[in-house]
């Protein structure tokens, strides 16, 4: 069952949607979940955004709440353990996110193409192997979709266009009440022809990687 169908169903119970889109800097994770937020708006749902920046001029975290609801604002803040989905631009962003607040119904999509924080660069310490993650993605959601969205928008001619993918792909998986016209409709707000027909391009590409 769609979340719009549950929220006609519990219109009055006051069921929220948590999501929480994760990334690092440069990966336009803002830019997404103020597009996603501008979707859900325009739908009629009353959604409250919530931000944390790291060292996002350095490859920093950047996490973004989005509380969903049919009725109600909430507090910008999702309770650790309260995500319903997460969106992650990066895979160990996505461990992190759910070391905190994942839960056993949590559903996970995660672009596969890793970025080395500092620690690592540093050789501090060391990035968890790709089998790792994907067994502690297997272990800790209820459901996850793994796949390269970074050389999706290469081939596009851009890879921060990961970020449009992805919401291609959250689209494609029907945990939110989004789809293709209405993101056609956000980004023709705000982008030229040229852009917003290669943005459609990437919403396409992730919703096709959905099965």
């Amino acid at each position: 069952m769609y979340f719009r169908e549950l929220c006609m169903k519990n219109k009055n119970s006051g069921l929220t949607k948590n999501l929480i889109l994760t990334g690092v800097g440069g990966q336009g994770n803002v830019m997404a979940s103020r597009a996603l937020a501008g979707m859900l708006v325009d739908a009629g749902y009353v959604v409250t955004i919530g931000e944390t920046f790291g060292m996002s001029q350095r490859g920093g975290s950047v996490m973004s709440h989005l509380r969903i609801s049919p009725d109600a604002v909430k507090s910008p803040q999702i309770p650790k353990g309260g995500a319903d989905v997460i969106v992650a631009l990066e895979p160990l962003e996505a461990l992190r996110v759910l070391t905190v607040y994942g839960n056993p119904g949590v559903s996970l999509i995660s672009n596969a193409r890793s970025i080395d924080p500092m620690g690592v660069i540093t050789g501090e310490r060391d990035y968890p192997s790709e089998e790792t993650i994907h067994e502690a993605f297997a272990r800790l959601t209820a459901r996850c979709w793994i796949f390269d969205a970074t050389a999706i928008g290469l081939v596009l001619g851009n890879p921060v266009l990961s970020n449009i993918v992805m919401i291609g792909a959250l689209a494609g998986t029907g945990l939110l009440p989004i789809d293709r016209r209405m993101f056609a409709k956000e980004i023709r707000k705000t982008l030229s022809p040229e852009k917003y027909a290669l943005n459609l391009k990437a919403f396409d590409a992730g919703c096709s990687m959905i099965k």
